[in-house]
Formats: structure tokens, C-alpha cells, sequence
């Protein structure tokens, strides 16, 4: 019978590509840095407009810089976190060891429900100051692209939280129903010192019995 670790066969087995592009999660990181990249693109390329007569840019979402800085920190993080966890997912499985599974599933579900809770605030936040803009003078349909990608973003997020609990639990019952490391090898070739006599093993003809009655008798008195 197979045996896995968190989500992942034992170490050794051949990467399949497609089968990983496949994968639920794979979908859901790629989407999750397509759509990072949306936003912070987007605002870095369109966000800020040029006050009239005048040379000074302001954040497009109602002048203010702190809506354009938040969309483009939190688009740029999410960007690179997806390409790290990216090449964790394809390195996952030739890790052997159970423990560092673990660390990283730890590691990617913390970080994914952080920034599911990161991007609902930016799009909470967007979308207020846009509601409160005067859409006439700035370019309405990149603010509404940065606003709608957020809140797919913390969607796609949503759904890699869930993805890396459900992994976490199950490792957890694989792991409690008997997980070996594969890198090590538990049968030791040597038979154990306390196992017995070893195979052809004859037992010596000088026994006991033989020797009280060949051998030397104190004399009587």
C-alpha cells in the first residue's frame, strides 16, 4: 500500500508535470499571482494622476497615496510568496522528512490566511475610496480592475487557507497512522545479539552429562 505524508507520496518518485498543473493548488497560486499582479501593476502604471495644473501625482482612489501604497505592498508580497510556494510545491515531494513537511504546511497555511485577511482589508479599502472619487477625471476603468482583482485575490487566498488546512489534517492522521521516513532504513541486516542462537549454530558433544562420566572423579573416603 502507498504510504504519504501530507499530501505527497514518499520521497523518490518522478516529478509529473501536468499532474501538478492540474492540481487544485497549483490552479489556485497561479490565479493568486496573476491577479497580484493585476493589481499592483495596474496601480504602479495608472494609479497616480497629475493633479490639474499642476506636477505633483496623487493616488487615483480619492487622492490618497495610502489606498495606492497599501494595493502595491500587498500585490508585490503576494506576487513573490507565490512563485516561493510555487517551488515548494514541486520540491514538496522529495522531502523525506515528515517534520519538514509539516513546517512548511504550517508556513504556507499562516501565510495564506494572513494574506486572504490582508487582501479582503485592500479591497474593503479600495473600494471606499472609489466610491468616493471623482471617476471623471481619473481612468474609471483601471480602478475598477484594481478593486475587482482584490477581491478575487482574497478569494483565491480563501480557497489556498483551505486547501493547506485540509493538508495539514491530512498529514496529521497519515502521520499518526504510521509515517516512515524512507531515507532511513529501519531492518538492520544483522541478526540481534539477544535473538538466539545463529542459523548453524551445533551445540557442543562435551555436555554436562558426558562429562560426568568421562572425565575426572575426586577419590572416596
Amino acid at each position: 500500500m502507498e504510504t504519504s505524508a501530507y499530501g505527497a507520496s514518499l520521497a523518490g518518485g518522478a516529478f509529473d508535470f501536468w499532474s501538478f498543473v492540474r492540481r487544485p493548488q497549483t490552479v489556485a497560486r497561479l490565479l493568486s499571482w496573476l491577479f497580484a499582479i493585476v493589481v499592483f501593476a495596474t496601480i504602479v502604471s495608472e494609479g497616480y494622476i497629475n493633479e490639474q495644473h499642476g506636477d505633483v501625482t496623487k493616488c487615483m482612489f480619492n487622492n490618497n497615496d495610502s489606498a495606492c501604497s497599501y494595493g502595491i505592498g500587498v500585490g508585490i508580497l503576494a506576487f513573490l510568496a507565490c512563485v516561493v510556494f510555487i517551488v515548494l510545491d514541486a520540491y514538496f515531494p522529495q522531502i523525506s522528512n515528515a517534520n519538514e513537511r509539516k513546517y512548511i504546511v504550517l508556513g504556507d497555511l499562516g501565510f495564506s490566511g494572513v494574506w486572504t485577511f490582508l487582501w479582503f482589508v485592500c479591497f474593503c479599502v479600495l473600494a471606499d475610496q472609489w466610491s468616493r472619487t471623482d471617476q471623471a477625471a481619473v481612468i474609471a476603468d483601471a480602478g475598477r480592475a484594481v478593486v475587482a482583482f482584490s477581491f478575487f485575490s482574497t478569494a483565491t487566498w480563501a480557497i489556498l487557507t483551505v486547501l493547506a488546512l485540509r493538508r495539514y489534517r491530512q498529514g496529521v492522521e497519515e502521520v499518526g497512522l504510521g509515517y516512515n521516513d524512507p531515507s532511513v532504513d529501519h531492518a538492520s541486516p544483522y541478526p540481534s545479539a539477544y535473538s538466539g542462537a545463529p542459523e548453524g549454530y551445533q551445540q557442543s558433544p562435551f555436555n554436562a552429562s558426558s562429562a560426568g562420566q568421562g572425565g575426572y572423579q575426586p577419590p572416596a573416603y
